[in-house]
């Protein structure tokens, strides 16, 4: 449909369902945002129809400058009566569209917001060379501390308390693999993957009823920095990154799991939607899970 066919079926838009000053409201706003192609324009034409409708019931001036303002759509699509939630969202979209083009005065530019960019995991090699660090500590009580930061890290996925708070106890094998009690806000059993198996175990042996990392407080901030700073930046490695631990073990799941591949085939690119799918689903069991994520592969 050309432009002139677009035009032209503005021009004619006068449909029942709003009352005669709201379609012309409508007509004109739509007229100026020049919309390409007719379904477009349709929609378009509906969302501006429905919110004048909406705002002359209310006594307001049905002008561009006053039923476009943000405050009136935004409000018009909140608490409108009659609307699903998904024409709800539609309503919005469309409004923002249409008001940034006739009042653009009333929607300065957004600011983007900073995004916290998940931490690069570090490569099989890389961890390697932290356990082989680990091992070359002077005092066997540092080795064992060192792997076990390593082995949670990028094995089970603990990160910040859920790091420090980690005891020997909390570590036992059973369900056909590893798992890591987590307490805490969150609390679960996590399945360590095989390979850090043997480690971790060992170095839950060594704490016994202690905390893996060392210290006695896991309050305290800091737990973990007298590690951190022995596994540095040996072997040309990186400093060690206790979020990148967690990015190693996340990566090392999803491609367990096959989530890049059936992102790819369901065209899902937004993790919201995932949270949203998996919030009406039951997770398995413990054995599940370890089957799962923590059993050694033939």
């Amino acid at each position: 449909m050309t432009s002139a066919e677009v035009a032209a079926y503005v021009a004619r838009w006068r449909p029942s369902s709003v009352s005669a000053e709201a379609a012309a409201f409508a007509r004109e706003v739509i007229t100026a945002v020049a919309p390409q192609g007719r379904e477009r324009a349709k929609n378009l034409l509906w969302a501006a129809g429905k919110l004048a409708d909406w705002a002359i019931g209310l006594g307001l001036e049905a002008v561009p400058e006053v039923l476009l303002h943000p405050s009136v759509a935004e409000r018009f699509t909140r608490c409108a009566p009659g609307l699903s939630p998904v024409a709800r969202r539609t309503l919005r979209t469309n409004l923002r569209f249409i008001g940034r083009r006739v009042v653009p005065q009333l929607y300065p530019a957004d600011l983007p917001l900073p995004r916290e960019r998940a931490k690069a995991p570090y490569g099989p090699a890389q961890i390697d060379g932290y356990l082989a660090l680990a091992d070359a500590q002077p005092a066997r009580e540092r080795r064992m501390r060192a792997a076990g930061l390593v082995c949670l890290g990028a094995g089970a996925g603990l990160i910040r308390g859920d790091l420090r708070d980690a005891r020997g106890s909390d570590v036992s094998a059973r369900s056909g693999g590893v798992v890591v009690t987590v307490r805490g806000a969150r609390p679960r059993a996590v399945p360590v993957l095989a390979r850090y198996h043997a480690r971790l175990l060992a170095a839950a042996r060594s704490a016994g009823t202690g905390l893996i990392c060392g210290g006695t407080d896991p309050g305290r901030r800091n737990l973990t920095n007298p590690l951190i700073i022995a596994l540095d930046g040996g072997g040309g490695l990186p400093r060690l990154d206790t979020s990148r631990l967690r990015a190693t073990w996340l990566a090392e799941v999803a491609e367990l799991l096959g989530l890049a591949t059936f992102m790819r085939a369901a065209g899902i690119s937004c993790s919201q939607r995932l949270g949203d799918l998996v919030a009406g689903l039951e997770p398995a069991g413990e054995a599940g899970a370890v089957r799962l994520l923590g059993a050694r592969r033939p």
